[in-house]
């Protein structure tokens, strides 16, 4: 079997060229793409592979911009470690997907599972996922967020900031909760970005419906609505205020 892989981190790459070459039924990587532009390039030139394994978020844009271009019919295994409601969608219609750091039995099921399948009802599925996804008939209002315990389930309006710690990552909550969950902070800025959240520090990402103030200053600082302050770097500020303004000139 040759497979194509779609995915923008380094590591996450080369992990996967090792757990398909060590499989039972070895998996030969045939080429990999960090981007979209080069992906649709490549599926352009060249025969389909037997499997695509791809990320959601790429360099330039979604994988999906890459499947509505071409309309693949070739199986796909999706890698991801965020967008809870892809993650749902994909398991209503059968699409094959794994978590990241991904698992090496979790990798040799799926393409188990893709060796068995039929082509046809693969590309239906993708094009009704496709539709799904682009329009969504209810917005999202929880999360899964994976903890020391299991997987706990958050509603994403209560959720007023992000802080690192370390490997790990704390939620500050309505109430005065807090709940540290094992994933790092970019991995959570990752899961949170098609909501109203935004990285403005190493270390902070913030639920910009839970600030109150913006405090001037090189960077600045949020008053945020449980009454914390969070300081802005100054290479984020300027994202932060069209985020904050975007109708400002």
């Amino acid at each position: 079997m040759k497979a194509i892989i779609f995915e923008d981190e380094l590591l996450a790459i080369e992990r996967l060229h090792m757990l398909l070459s060590q499989l039972d039924q070895p998996v030969e990587v045939i080429a990999s793409f960090e981007s979209v532009e080069d992906g649709i390039s490549w599926l352009d030139k060249n025969n389909l592979p037997d499997l695509i394994i791809s990320d959601i978020h790429l360099a330039d844009g979604s994988a999906f911009d890459i499947f509505a271009h071409a309309k693949i019919p070739t199986p796909v295994i999706f890698v991801t470690a965020h967008d809870q409601y892809a993650l749902d969608a994909f398991k209503f219609f059968s699409i094959d997907y794994l978590l990241k750091p991904v698992d090496e039995e979790e990798l040799k099921s799926a393409v188990q599972k893709v060796i068995r399948r039929s082509q046809k009802p693969i590309a239906e599925q993708l094009e009704i996922l496709m539709q799904k996804i682009n329009q969504p008939s209810t917005p999202v209002r929880k999360i899964a967020m994976p903890t020391m315990e299991g997987f706990q389930m958050i509603m994403i309006d209560s959720i007023i900031s992000c802080e690192a710690d370390s490997n790990y990552t704390t939620l500050h909550l309505k109430g005065n909760k807090k709940i540290v969950v094992c994933r790092n902070l970019k991995d959570i800025e990752e899961m949170l970005e098609d909501h109203s959240f935004t990285r403005v520090h190493r270390c902070h990402v913030v639920n910009l419906n839970e600030v109150e103030k913006f405090v001037k200053g090189e960077g600045g600082y949020l008053i945020m609505s449980d009454g914390t302050t969070i300081d802005v770097a100054r290479t984020k500020k300027e994202i932060l205020l069209k985020r904050l303004l975007p109708h400002k000139e």
